[in-house]
């Protein structure tokens, strides 16, 4: 394995709530990183970046020309330059960051979340030793090297590389170790597709989504069939790789849609239909709806 470069995090940081100095010494590191907001998550889009509108950033992978000043497009927006992150248009978001995230593969790292006790017993049984930072519910490997991110490759397990952010929480302890065949193998496992012709399995036809099954939802019929559209062409658009991904980011998305109302939304046959997209596409059904359950379960536990 070769390394793309090799990053020293910070050994200490300032107390909890001072964010944008945690953020100024983690950049000084090396380290790319932005400000979440409550719940954990990037801050959403200006008005200029909102769809896609903006065309996205050169580096994403819808690459486009947008030079967006904001802290927008989530992960990509991670910077290690001080004046940005100093900048008026960053002010805001410190006022009312909850945290501060950064982006493993930037800093040349690929981050295995453990997301439960069960998880980190795996991979202390599996995986090499490495650098290790506890979390709420588990813990964060560390390793260096980067590669492709994707989320529930394991039950409680997500890959945080590229095209992901991760939430520091800490410098952690134990000595980096290079990134291991067998955190690879986990994403080359997911995006397995068949072979043509070959059947993946039999989907059994669920329910479509309508008001029927969704008698305590607050949003309009409209303002529901418009994201999950959306949502599903995102899922069918993956007919390469990655759709076992899109369709867990999907199902968080929408999912979280729902975390205030009185419910029944009607998330089963949501969680169907984008199961039967990622199907549609080659993601072998088990995975689909591993991928998809972990999505709803990731909403509900974002909301508490």
């Amino acid at each position: 394995m070769t390394h793309d470069r090799k990053t020293t995090l910070p050994r200490s940081v300032n107390p909890a709530g001072h964010h944008l100095r945690t953020a100024l010494d983690l950049a000084a590191a090396d380290v790319p990183v932005l400000p979440l907001r409550k719940g954990k998550v990037p801050f959403g889009n200006c008005r200029a970046c909102e769809g896609g509108a903006c065309g996205g950033r050169p580096h994403m992978k819808s690459a486009g020309a947008c030079r967006c000043p904001a802290v927008c497009h989530a992960w990509a927006a991670a910077t290690t330059d001080p004046s940005v992150i100093t900048s008026r248009a960053w002010a805001p978001a410190w006022r009312q960051a909850s945290a501060v995230a950064y982006h493993p593969a930037g800093a040349g790292l690929t981050v295995v979340d453990l997301d439960n006790t069960h998880a980190v017993a795996w991979a202390r049984e599996t995986l090499p030793a490495t650098r290790i930072v506890p979390t709420t519910r588990g813990e964060h490997w560390i390793y260096l090297g980067v590669m492709q991110s994707a989320n529930a490759v394991r039950p409680g397990v997500d890959i945080k590389s590229r095209m992901q952010y991760a939430r520091w929480l800490g410098p952690g302890t134990g000595t980096m170790t290079g990134l291991p065949p067998a955190v690879l193998a986990l994403v080359v496992k997911e995006e397995t597709t068949p072979a043509p012709g070959e059947v993946v399995s039999f989907l059994t036809p669920g329910v479509t989504w309508d008001r029927a099954v969704a008698t305590g939802c607050r949003h309009t019929e409209q303002y529901i069939r418009t994201g999950l559209e959306r949502g599903l062409a995102l899922v069918r658009s993956r007919t390469e790789s990655g759709a076992a991904s899109q369709a867990f980011g999907v199902a968080r998305f929408l999912g979280g849609q729902h975390t205030q109302c009185p419910g029944p939304c009607g998330l089963d046959a949501i969680g169907g239909q984008i199961i039967a997209a990622a199907v549609s596409v080659g993601v072998p059904e088990p995975y689909a709806q591993r991928a998809v359950t972990n999505g709803l379960h990731a909403a509900e536990r974002g909301a508490a």
